[in-house]
């Protein structure tokens, strides 16, 4: 039986049915923040998209972000990083984004631009030094910035803390990608079981997506207390094993930015402590929470079919576990025969094959962390049914073709290779390569 593939790709400007499912129609967003997205036009072809956003609080907060590792650092970067560093991560209050337009390598002229956008944003909430900036979109120009700056006031005046507004915010910092990403929650902590705290996300990025993130800016908010001094341990917790564990196309860009505010609106006990229960209940709620968002940047990759789960189990440590699930991950030979539902295990072996090749000047490490023998590569199906051995204990399974085509038509797949040598777990997620990917980017500038 021939099966119907649901995932469409889309490049149009309505969300493609199979996605729409995952836009919330309602949330539950923390108390003290609003937002809002207003249209500036920032982008010469965008006629009424909101592409200015704004999320901010009406007292100060605990901030923190973590950004990209490209050398070429977008002036919104630079200028975010000192910003919370010369403010010991207190006292912030907005993050302001502008799509459209990456104001990356722009020089000292595009540091400026940034700091203009802070300024005007801070002006309008009335705290001097506390806005955070992110830009998205084309590299190498400058930004419209007398139209950014004349539009933020009014992106201040329109920011609410319903649904609506969040939800607008949520897309005006979209680009290409087709549906927007926003997710809340509530959530208690053991030293306030009776305070029900709240947290919401927005994110972006649908290409040059890789490990050490993307093209891609996530804003957290959470009306939780939380101290400042933890704030960025907590957050890279939550980003390494979410925003730095998805892969689209291998790209990082020179805009990652994720940034994560907490105000303390809803009461309660401040976090203050690693060792406290507190602080690590709320990093399982922001782990979590963080991943959720990260998967729906995979299953809006730029021409992805296919919602892809790399688990690698068995392996003898949790990086080299790592370094393998990226591996495959990052294969394009692996991701087009995922496209053409092909059941070529060979390509995902060769990629895990080569992930632990050591680089030259680093020492070989003395315990074998993949050996042939007793490595195993199986498909999951996520419609719950029994798995499809590929490869068992180095030996090749007879493959039933029939059986894999179904299983490479389903929307969501798992690959999960046993390493058989030790008992470490690490997980990564990708999607696959189509025509649609090249279609896009080929002409992202026009």
């Amino acid at each position: 039986m021939k099966l119907t593939r649901a995932y469409s790709t889309h490049l149009g400007s309505t969300i493609p049915a199979a996605k729409a499912k995952y836009v919330p129609t309602s949330g539950t967003y923390p108390k003290g923040f609003s937002a809002s997205g207003a249209f500036c036009g920032v982008k010469p072809g965008n006629t009424n998209k909101p592409d200015i956003a704004i999320v901010t609080s009406d007292r100060d907060c605990s901030a923190a972000a973590v950004f990209t590792k490209n050398k070429f650092q977008a002036a919104p970067v630079t200028f975010s990083r000192k910003l919370l560093q010369s403010r010991a991560n207190a006292g912030l209050r907005s993050v302001i984004v502008n799509s459209g337009n990456a104001n990356a390598v722009t020089g000292i002229g595009g540091l400026q631009d940034a700091a203009q956008m802070a300024e005007t944003t801070d002006q309008r909430v009335g705290e001097k030094s506390s806005t955070i900036v992110m830009s998205t979109g084309v590299i190498g120009q400058r930004l419209p910035i007398q139209k950014i700056v004349d539009s933020i006031p009014n992106a201040v005046k329109s920011a609410g803390d319903q649904h609506k507004d969040w939800l607008r915010c949520a897309n005006a910092i979209c680009t290409t990608d087709t549906f927007p990403k926003l997710m809340s929650k509530s959530f208690k902590l053991p030293s306030s079981p009776g305070i029900e705290y709240r947290i919401a996300g927005m994110t972006k990025g649908a290409g040059m997506l890789a490990p050490n993130m993307a093209t891609l800016l996530t804003i957290l908010a959470t009306d939780a207390p939380v101290a400042p001094g933890i704030m960025t341990n907590v957050l890279r917790h939550a980003v390494d094993r979410s925003f730095n564990s998805i892969t689209v196309d291998g790209d990082t860009s020179t805009n990652d930015t994720v940034a994560l505010l907490a105000n303390g609106a809803a009461g309660g006990k401040e976090v203050s402590s690693e060792q406290s229960p507190d602080y690590e209940a709320f990093q399982t709620v922001l782990t979590d929470f963080a991943t959720d968002l990260a998967k729906y940047i995979v299953r809006d990759g730029e021409g992805a079919t296919k919602f892809v789960t790399i688990r690698v189990v068995d392996s003898a440590s949790e990086e080299s576990a790592r370094q393998v699930a990226r591996s495959i991950a990052l294969s394009p030979l692996v991701k087009t025969a995922l496209y053409g539902k092909d059941a070529n295990w060979g390509r995902i072996l060769c990629a895990a094959g080569y992930a632990l090749i050591s680089k030259p000047g680093q020492p070989v490490n003395d315990v074998p962390e993949i050996i042939p023998e007793k490595t195993n590569v199986s498909f999951i199906p996520t419609d719950g049914s029994k798995e499809l051995q590929l490869l068992v204990n180095g030996e090749p399974e007879q493959v039933d073709e029939e059986r894999a085509s179904e299983i490479l038509e389903m929307e969501d797949l798992e690959i999960l290779v046993k390493l058989g040598t030790g008992d470490k777990t690490a997980v990564h997620w990708t999607c696959d390569f189509s025509h649609d990917y090249v279609t896009i980017n080929g002409d992202y500038r026009t």
